[in-house]
């Protein structure tokens, strides 16, 4: 038997169910077809799970350096398995409230694989959407009047070089790791593998990282991807630039993982007990019936508008499997546009530049707008002030002062471009940029914020009055 919707959801992971809350909230019968859990990768595989044993590393860390605060401690050890417990427990706890928030939006929950139909006896338009279930019981058929395609993404494998879950990992098995391997190879410098060179080499691991582009975080501002890339060489991180994986040279053995590269026109050899492959995500539009529907997919990622339709006016897609920024909250803001832009509110489109980007690395790193080159190659002229943690007190007080806020300005308009931290706790400082850049705040606004003392949002009002020259600790 056929049901009918207002709106169904392909894939409750972040975006998905946020569009779902507020599809509910706005009165709209909604139902999310999920194949595996809600929540999807972020909460399961992906932001929660790693974030909490990166918590654990630096807890662990801290400890190590308990001395220099006064606090003698004894027989510091990991207990991996705890740790691991920990996250799990934390994982458990969002899910269920995850549920619970289905239940209070009354939104009907399919627990299987949804696959978009073509024109059929349910519909004149393709939209229709058949489930097949997880418990084995008869296929549902939902009918709705507008779709939202949420489905993400996995991680990607370098080409001849895929996922065995032992010897070579993903970020996904990584998470499920039984134990600290002694040491690692992490092919790829972007975000998700310096949060893992970062936490691996915490526990312990001899961590090597192998980047093919000149520098690792290549989508960061240069001086942030020089500044973490010093800092990580100074705990033992090694990492090689410019290096061109060749797959074809992997050997596995019993107990370690050996493969080639070529850096600087040299061919190099690289081995460890592991390798972890994270070279970015591919989005998951493979099974859900895009074959049936006039949606266009290039480069792996279906195509949209600024509110999220598809060349199927009536469906939309968000989140990873249209490309662009693969964050979870940029997911569920693009979710609540679609969802309102469908329900026929006004609404206006995203602007990417204001959506703050963050690395939960040792150090951390975060970034809104343009980066210097990015805002000169746009034909702006800029200015820029920097401020070191160095001679912020609270970060003194931390035991954290490595890494510094850069600010960049339009030097006409004295508009704010771009911001980027790195240092102790930016990942929760950086909301302060955003905000900035969503009032279209000038750097001398920004300087004329009165941050409390002490604290380490002072940088932040520090590194504005220094683009014109006006910082008062340096």
């Amino acid at each position: 038997m056929a049901e009918e919707y207002d709106l169904v959801i392909l894939g409750g992971g972040t975006g998905g169910y946020v569009a779902a809350i507020r599809a509910s909230q706005l009165g709209l019968k909604t139902a999310v077809v999920e194949k595996s859990k809600l929540g999807g990768t972020c909460l399961h595989r992906g932001c929660i799970p790693s974030k909490a044993l990166l918590r654990s590393a630096e807890v662990l860390n801290t400890a190590r350096r308990s001395a220099d605060f006064g606090v003698e401690i004894e027989n510091i050890s990991l207990n991996f398995q705890k740790a691991q417990a920990r996250k799990q427990s934390i994982v458990d706890t969002l899910y269920s409230g995850v549920q619970g928030l289905m239940r209070k939006g009354k939104i009907d929950v399919y627990e299987g694989i949804g696959r978009i139909l073509g024109p059929s006896i349910f519909s004149p338009l393709p939209g229709t959407i058949s489930v097949e279930m997880n418990d084995g019981t008869e296929n549902a058929m939902l009918i709705p009047k507008n779709v939202i395609i949420a489905t993400g993404s996995r991680p990607r494998p370098l080409p001849s070089l895929e996922f065995d879950g032992e010897r070579i990992l993903s970020s996904d098995d990584a998470l499920e790791l039984a134990k600290v391997p002694e040491s690692i190879l992490i092919v790829g410098g972007g975000v998700i593998g310096i949060e893992w060179a970062s936490m691996l080499a915490d526990f312990g691991a001899k961590v090597t990282v192998l980047e093919y582009a000149p520098r690792i975080i290549p989508a960061e501002d240069e001086e942030i991807s020089r500044e973490m890339s010093r800092l990580l060489n100074k705990r033992g991180i090694e990492i090689i630039t410019g290096a061109k994986v060749l797959p074809d040279t992997i050997e596995k053995k019993e107990q370690s993982v050996m493969v080639q590269a070529e850096v600087d026109g040299d061919i190099r050899s690289y081995a460890a007990e592991k390798m972890l492959v994270s070279i970015g995500r591919q989005a998951n539009v493979e099974g859900i019936g895009l074959e049936n529907t006039d949606i266009s997919v290039e480069n792996g990622y279906i195509q949209t508008n600024a509110f999220y339709q598809t060349k199927e006016s009536h469906i939309y897609a968000i989140g990873d499997v249209i490309g662009g920024l693969q964050l979870a909250h940029v997911a569920s803001h693009e979710g609540l546009t679609a969802v309102e832009h469908l329900a026929g509110q006004e609404v206006d489109a995203l602007d990417y530049t204001t959506i703050a980007k963050c690395i939960y690395s040792s150090p951390e790193a975060a970034s809104v707008g343009l980066t210097e080159r990015e805002a000169q190659g746009k034909g702006y002229e800029v200015k820029v002030g920097k401020f070191s943690f160095r001679a912020i007190g609270k970060a003194l007080v931390y035991g954290e002062s490595d890494g510094f806020v850069k600010i960049i300005a339009d030097k006409k308009t004295d508009d704010l471009l771009g911001v980027h931290m790195i240092g102790p706790h930016v990942t929760d400082m950086i909301s302060e940029a955003g905000l900035a850049r969503v009032l279209d705040a000038a750097a001398w606004e920004v300087g004329c914020t009165i941050h409390p003392h002490p604290s380490l949002s002072e940088a932040i009002g520090e590194a504005a009055l220094a683009v014109d020259g006006r910082a008062i600790h340096s």
